[in-house]
């Protein structure tokens, strides 16, 4: 009798054997590197997006994202520079503007406000006219020698804009007329006012030549009555310096408001304004004339 031999079959075995692909190997690969374990912690490089034999070209090692941050950095550099300037440029255009509308308005229309033919003579005993204003900017105060404070205390300011304003190149006429022509003679006004500013010019003249300079220029002043020979006294005035332009023509009164610093840049201002007569009658027939 044969003995009994029993079969066993072992399901699914030839499997257990089988090789894995290169893609089961690389789906292992990736299940690990979700549970923690990725290839960069064990010392693997990464795998390369590069196919095989080709070469690495130079486009390829640009990072777009730094250029793109620094082509935005150049544009909002730009931009601020030139809304900077755009707004820079604007806001000095309409100041001028500005200033000169002002002094436009003080010039007038037909007779002028402040200003007009005088004849007097200067501290050299030599004619001054309004014809002497012409060509230059001038400045025009009106006091007297023997003023105790005001008059210094203002001629002190303006020796220091005229010497400010040489510094940048603007030769401003300075022109001292006495309201008090009986104890102002040329010689005393030449000694007077040397001891502010060689540039200042003094002019005398007449009692009537000095009113009728000083009603030209609305300049109040008054001498007190009855006043003997001899006899000390004050005069009083009003405290305006005229600026007039190279036309002769008024442009601005600047009072006892304006420091030495101030009076300087407001001075600046409307010589750097300043329109010829022709210019502004030629701008009066344009479209844009409404900004003047």
């Amino acid at each position: 009798m044969k003995p009994m031999v029993r079969k066993t079959t072992v399901v699914g075995l030839k499997n257990c054997y089988r090789p894995l692909s290169i893609s089961a190997i690389k789906c292992q690969e990736a299940q690990k590197d979700g549970n923690g374990a990725s290839g960069a912690a064990r010392g693997k490089k990464p795998l390369s997006r590069i196919p095989i034999g080709a070469a690495e070209t130079h486009t390829q090692k640009i990072d777009t994202g730094s250029t793109i941050e620094f082509t935005t950095w150049k544009a909002a550099a730009l931009f601020l520079l030139l809304g900077g300037g755009v707004y820079y440029f604007f806001k000095n255009e309409k100041q001028r503007l500005e200033i000169e509308k002002e002094a436009e308005a003080n010039r007038g229309y037909g007779r002028p406000l402040v200003g007009g033919p005088f004849s007097l003579i200067d501290e050299n005993g030599e004619p001054f006219t309004e014809k002497d204003l012409l060509g230059k900017f001038s400045i025009v105060y009106f006091g007297f020698s023997h003023c105790p404070d005001i008059c210094p205390d203002e001629l002190d300011k303006l020796g220091v804009w005229l010497t400010e304003l040489k510094k940048r190149n603007i030769n401003l006429q300075p022109v001292f007329i006495t309201c008090d022509p009986a104890r102002d003679p040329p010689e005393v006004l030449k000694e007077y006012l040397s001891e502010f500013h060689p540039d200042i010019i003094g002019l005398t003249g007449d009692y009537d030549a000095i009113k009728s300079a000083c009603k030209k220029y609305r300049v109040y002043f008054s001498t007190p009555p009855n006043v003997k020979p001899g006899q000390d006294y004050l005069v009083d005035h009003s405290i305006f310096f005229y600026l007039m332009d190279p036309e002769g023509q008024f442009i601005d009164a600047l009072g006892r408001n304006y420091d030495e610093e101030t009076g300087v840049e407001k001075i600046v201002e409307h010589v750097s304004a300043y329109v010829p007569k022709a210019d502004r009658e030629k701008r009066k027939d344009k479209w844009y004339s409404f900004l003047f």
